[in-house]
């Protein structure tokens, strides 16, 4: 007898013996959270309510629905303009309004010219500099709606829009004199209507206040990230996604003195106002803190009049730059977080207090910060933009190091995705025009200071610019914190995310530079285009992953070096792609078809006329096999990570051009199904993929019981190539699924938390042990396929502390540096974690028959801004299956 089946005529009887109770209708509207009501609105300004057919917080509104009332309000009203700043994947729209006075609305470009001007204040005289403090309105921006299911805020800006738009009182008109309000209403409407879509098809004619109803448990991947899953509010900086390029952009076109982003956090909790707690960024302005706390204030006093509950201080630290609460900081501004209760409360929903949280109110709370922090900032104007020209002046520029040094990797490796990425927000790039001695400049790989000669063309950052905090915040080798426990991640330093070869110099560059115009591009075009024995793709490349992509959608048959080769004039590194005319005879214009791989790819192509190598080994070498396009499996859905799933599809769908399928977790649980000689147990048959990537995530023995571990298994010995990432290679081990013999380096010391840890100190504790996000010094076996491309070392982004003990069976590619003292390069960790980790192996093979096991127990693709391992990641499914044995 189950459980289910003592209770349930027991519950059954207490229900019947209850009789009926109804609850009562839920009110939807309530009065105490109206929006100004008394407030005089011109009549022809429509109002949400008006355009949208219901009123606000009453329903979700589909991003179309919600631009459409945004040009509505532009064309009506002589306070608003409209502008976008690009599609989504999906291709919605993205808008933005400019809100301010008519009078400035007629010189809005000669205001957005001052607002620049107030982040050069070198170039500012003295009259300049007091004229702009006493007429240059402030500039306010908001930014809502960045997580999908974080629906209240795009609500919220339409009211606000709405308000400023059209409301008839003197303080209305004060604060639009006074202040220009930038404000981006929807910045991730994929996730948004993904979100909405869903919710309004859960609805019920009486909103379901219960917890327990469908409504509030959203399915995978929810509508929290854009279309390729990924969180937008950690994009900022990096501008991986159209998004945020185009919002920063934009920023970039105002450059405001106050930016509030806005979020929803779970229903049980209260609104979060500033200030945050820490770890903070130590390079920002010391009064960064008491402004957070100003603006804070300002949020609470409206919330006490309408006796809201809210908190401040506890929680939300904003080291990591690329927040939408951090990133206006480190460009002189001041950056703020508001985090209104409500994820998963649908239209309203019963919290643990027994209060009703209605949508209208959580519209409501965003709606009165919006409006306190836009007062509070015209109210302290003049000290805003003090704070504007002192952040961005030289003298509070706290850090020693005057310039940051990056030989030219030629295109190799991601130098100038870096360079493009510090020019979208401003920053001045020199290039050097002959060798520059640079005296103890810091190596960046050992730590170690010493002379260093710089041959011509090394790219400079130098600090000695307005926008040095965003500098030295991103290329800094270590930011100094107070606290290990951390909201995000402990390091982020640009040039160790994308593996660079780089220095920083506490003295300027005694050489000629010349400033960077244009972000360069790797080389790309055909040498010898008419060829007449093969061309080759050297492995080195950016883009060369995309270019093995593109050979094989155009047909062709591929080899792939197992070691590198030479001709004498040149030299192609392992991995290299070889394309023998010989054994593609049915491509009759070959020069055409290379020609366009390479502009399209990006990539130099090299034709050849001879297969014999100076240095061999020869082009037709048995140790260069032919590299065979492979079926690919992504398996996504519960219980693997959303984001980890998200990064390996964009690497492979943007990145390198390549398709995988991706497999719901659910179709290999289910039972059933007809299958295939390697069924696991559901309706997708094994057999017809011949790689399979298992992203991260915990719970992977829901998905694989031992019968379906020996079906993977026996794929696997038939040739199948299995590539298991983060949690997911952890579940590989023999102590684990047991699906191999590898051991999982186990935690031998004791817990951090021992039996007299004070109940208040746990979670420090705990915290002290965790590593949250450091980079690790990793060591490269670079004659190993899985490493082709990369080098002999990596910087490996370590999150927690699994690893793997290498052993003669365990094809180890990849290991942390042998010596404890040499491994923690930035971020934290602890010394007793490091001294865990130290030689231990965290990428590596397992040939099991015909087949191979891929480990990599760190995510290669980190938010796609972590991106020097990540050819890791290709290499498993483009390389791997033909080149280990």
């Amino acid at each position: 007898m189950t459980v289910l089946s003592r209770v349930f005529p027991t519950l059954l009887l207490s229900l019947l013996l209850a009789g009926p109770t109804l609850a009562q209708p839920t009110d939807l509207t309530p009065e105490r959270f109206s929006f100004e009501p008394d407030l005089s609105y011109d009549t022809s300004v429509p109002s949400p309510e008006e355009a949208l057919g219901y009123k606000i917080g009453t329903q979700f509104t589909l991003h179309a629905d919600a631009l459409d009332y945004l040009r509505s309000l532009a064309d009506a009203s002589s306070r608003v303009n409209m502008g976008t700043y690009g599609t989504t994947y999906e291709g919605r729209t993205l808008p933005y309004l400019v809100v301010t006075s008519p009078q400035n609305q007629n010189r809005l470009a000669e205001l957005k010219r001052n607002s620049r001007r107030l982040s050069a204040p070198a170039t500012l005289s003295d009259t300049e500099r007091t004229q702009l403090l006493r007429d240059q309105p402030v500039f306010v921006s908001y930014s809502y709606n960045i997580h999908g299911d974080e629906p209240a805020s795009t609500e919220a800006a339409l009211q606000v829009a709405y308000r400023l738009a059209a409301a008839q009182d003197d303080s209305t008109r004060a604060l639009l004199r006074d202040a220009v309000v930038i404000m981006y209403p929807t910045v991730n409407p994929d996730g948004r209507d993904r979100y909405v879509y869903w919710a309004r098809s859960m609805q019920r004619a009486q909103p379901a206040t219960d917890p327990n109803d469908i409504v509030h448990d959203q399915p995978w991947p929810e509508g929290r990230t854009n279309h390729y899953w990924f969180d937008l509010n950690r994009d900022w900086v990096w501008g991986v996604h159209p998004e945020m390029r185009g919002l920063t952009s934009v920023y970039q076109e105002f450059m405001p003195q106050v930016h509030a982003d806005y979020h929803e956090q779970g229903y049980n909790d209260h609104y979060f106002t500033m200030p945050g707690t820490t770890p903070r960024n130590p390079i920002l302005p010391d009064r960064y803190v008491a402004w957070a706390d100003t603006f804070g204030r300002a949020n609470i006093e409206a919330f006490n009049q309408n006796r809201v509950a809210y908190f401040t201080r506890e929680a939300f630290d904003f080291f990591y730059p690329s927040y939408g609460s951090s990133y206006p900081s480190i460009l002189g501004g001041i950056g703020m977080l508001t985090e209104q209760a409500g994820i998963g409360a649908a239209r309203a929903v019963e919290n643990e207090d027994g209060y009703t949280l209605t949508f209208r109110q959580r519209v409501h709370d965003h709606y009165t910060t919006s409006l306190a922090t836009l007062q509070a900032a015209v109210k302290n104007r003049r000290e805003l933009l003090e704070y504007d020209l002192r952040a961005h002046a030289q003298e509070t520029n706290t850090i020693e190091t005057a310039a940051y040094v990056f030989p030219d990797d030629q295109g190799t490796g991601y130098l100038y995705d870096v360079i493009e990425m510090l020019r979208h927000h401003g920053i001045t790039v020199e290039q050097t025009t002959e060798p520059v001695q640079i005296d103890a400049a810091l190596h960046y790989r050992t730590g170690e200071r010493a002379d260093r000669r710089i041959e011509a063309g090394a790219y400079v950052v130098p600090t000695d610019q307005p926008r040095h905090l965003f500098v030295n915040t991103l290329l800094k080798r270590q930011v100094a914190f107070q606290d290990s426990v951390m909201y995000d991640m402990s390091t982020w330093s640009a040039p160790l995310a994308y593996n660079l070869e780089a220095y920083s110099t506490r003295q300027a560059l005694n050489g000629a530079t010349e400033p960077v115009e244009k972000a360069p591009t790797p080389p790309s075009g055909v040498t010898n285009l008419d060829a007449q024995y093969a061309y080759v793709v050297d492995w080195n490349q950016r883009h060369a992953p995309a270019a093995l992509a593109k050979l094989w959608q155009a047909g062709y048959r591929v080899r792939g070096a197992h070691e590198s080769f030479g001709t004498g004039d040149r030299s192609f590194s392992a991995g290299s792609l070889i394309v023998l005319l010989g054994r593609n005879p049915n491509h009759t214009d070959v020069a055409t078809d290379m020609k366009r791989i390479a502009s399209e790819a990006g990539v130099e192509i090299v034709g050849l006329n001879t297969g014999r190598m100076q240095d061999p080994p020869d082009l037709g070498s048995e140790d260069n096999p032919p590299l065979k396009p492979p079926e690919v499996g992504l398996l996504v859905g519960e219980p693997v990570s959303t984001y980890t799933s998200g990064q390996i599809w964009y690497l492979f769908d943007q990145e390198a051009e390549f398709p995988v399928t991706r497999i719901r977790a659910s179709d290999l649980e289910q039972a059933g199904g007809s299958g295939g000689a390697y069924a696991t147990g559901g309706d997708v048959s094994l057999d017809e993929y011949g790689v399979l990537i298992l992203p991260g995530g915990d719970g992977l023995r829901s998905v694989f019981d031992s019968t379906q571990i020996e079906a993977l298994r026996g794929w696997v010995r038939d040739g199948g190539t299995l590539v298991a990432t983060e949690e997911s290679a952890r579940f590989l081990t023999a102590d684990a699924s047991g699906l191999t013999d590898v051991q999982a380096v186990q935690d031998t010391a004791d817990s951090p938390i021992g039996p007299y840890t004070s109940y208040a100190a746990r979670d420090d504790s705990a915290g002290l042990d965790y590593i949250p996000g450091a980079a690790l010094s990793g060591r490269l076996d670079d004659t190993h396929p899985l490493t082709y491309g990369i080098g002999d070392d990596v910087y490996s982004l370590k999150y927690g502390s699994a690893a793997l003990k290498p052993s003669p069976d365990l094809q180890t590619a990849g290991h942390y540096a042998k010596d404890a003292d040499d491994l923690l390069v930035s971020g934290y960790a602890s010394q007793k974690n490091l001294k865990k980790l130290a030689g231990n192996t965290f990428a590596g093979t397992v040939e099991m028959g015909d087949g191979r096991v891929v480990f990599l127990v760190d995510n290669t693709q980190y938010r796609m801004f972590w991106r020097g391992p990540s050819r890791m990641m290709q290499n498993a499914v483009m390389l791997v299956p033909a080149l280990v044995e």
